[in-house]
This record gives C-alpha cells, sequence and structure tokens, in this order.
C-alpha cells in the first residue's frame, strides 16, 4: 500500500494535516515516537535525546554512523509495511525514488508560524516563538543537508508542497486523499515500488508489533 512523507515547517499545521489525513485513509502516522519504540527493541533507549542535540546530525562519530543506519532501515521498513505518514526524519529524501510514495512539505510564511506558536503553545512573546522558530528550523535543515543530497527547503524534491497561510487543512487533507487514491492507480514503469525493499525480517516483525499496540 502507497505511503506518505510528510517534512513540514514548525507552525506549519503539518502535524494536524497528517493526523487528519491519518484517520482519512486508515493510516497511522509515524513520528519521531513510534521510531524510538522501535529503536528501544534494539537497545537504542536515547534516540529522542540525541536527536534533538544541537550539531549532532552534522559531525562524524560512530554512534551517529550507527543511529543512522538504523534510521534509515526503519524507515525503509515503514514505507514498506504501508499505510504509514511518515512524518519528518527525512523520509522524503530517503524513498524520494519510490513510485508509491508521496511526498509532501508542509509550509507557511514564518511571522505566521511564529504567531501560531505565541497563541497557542504559550510563549512570552512573539519574539521567544520567533527565536524557537528559528532554532527548529536551523535543526532539521541540519538534520536532512547532512545526511542526503536532497535539501530540507527544496520544493523540487516534493509531489506535493502546501503553504498553510493559503491553503486549509481541510482542503491539504482533501489533496492528500486524492493525491494516493490517484498514486494507487497510477504505476509507471521502471519506476521501483515499496514492495521491492527488502526488510530484515526480525525488523518486520517489531515493526508490526509497535504499530499494532499504537493501533490499540
Amino acid at each position: 500500500m502507497p505511503a506518505i512523507t510528510i517534512s513540514r515547517e514548525i507552525g506549519s499545521q503539518g502535524d494536524s494535516i497528517a493526523e487528519q489525513a491519518a484517520q482519512r485513509l486508515g493510516y497511522q502516522v509515524v513520528d519521531k515516537n513510534i521510531i524510538e519504540k522501535v529503536f528501544i527493541q534494539y537497545g537504542m533507549i536515547d534516540f529522542i535525546e540525541v536527536y534533538e542535540e544541537s550539531g549532532f546530525w552534522a559531525r562524524f562519530n560512530p554512534q551517529r554512523a550507527e543511529m543512522i543506519t538504523m534510521l534509515n532501515q526503519i524507515i525503509a521498513a515503514m514505507a514498506h509495511h504501508g499505510q504509514v505518514i511518515l512524518l519528518g526524519r527525512g523520509g522524503f529524501a530517503l524513498l524520494k525514488d519510490y513510485v508509491d510514495v508521496l511526498n509532501v512539505r508542509i509550509q507557511a510564511p514564518f511571522n505566521l508560524r511564529a504567531q501560531r506558536l505565541f497563541e497557542n503553545q504559550g510563549f512570552a512573546s512573539v519574539a521567544q516563538a520567533e527565536e524557537f522558530v528559528h532554532e527548529s528550523d536551523a535543526l532539521r535543515r541540519d538534520f536532512v543537508n547532512s545526511l542526503y543530497a536532497e535539501r530540507w527547503d527544496s520544493v523540487s524534491a516534493f509531489d506535493l508542497v502546501i503553504d498553510t497561510g493559503k491553503i486549509s487543512t481541510d482542503l491539504a487533507v482533501d489533496w492528500l486523499e486524492e493525491s494516493i487514491k490517484r498514486i494507487s492507480l497510477v504505476r509507471p514503469r521502471r519506476m521501483p515500488t515499496t514492495q521491492s525493499i527488502r526488510v530484515d525480517p526480525v525488523l518486520a516483525d517489531s515493526i508490526a508489533t509497535v504499530l499494532g499496540k499504537q493501533a490499540v
């Protein structure tokens, strides 16, 4: 079954769009918390702490290399599992060549994103929210740009780019639903599908277990 990747700017309402689309399509949202649960089954208990560490992804060390390899394996296996919406983690860059993956970017003007955070997440001032947006953008850019050939903010890397400064979340969900239906019907030749991804059986079982518990 097709998969969706969503790369989103903080304050762009990307998480809300992902959740609504998942409910509409009968998909599961895979975020860093779900991925952490798979990491934990392999004894890597500090994924989120390391993931959010400033500068970690831009420098080389054995822990980084091991974590990158495992992260890419998990993302690919999640796509192979199907019926998932992969939030962030560079999924669009890793899965860009698969015909049954819809790569989506959700964005919005900087000032609007900061204002949304100020109004909805308890920041003391708009300036404080703006600083947080800057830091979040830098962290996401650092992660993707240091690991993949595709750039985090390159619109050419995506099948669908949505600006929620102009497009409502309801319309965005409609677009995702219609797009994934079309992908389900169209199969261009000479392009691989996620079913061609070779997945370690132990990892496949781990993902099935994690997603199964999440669905309960």
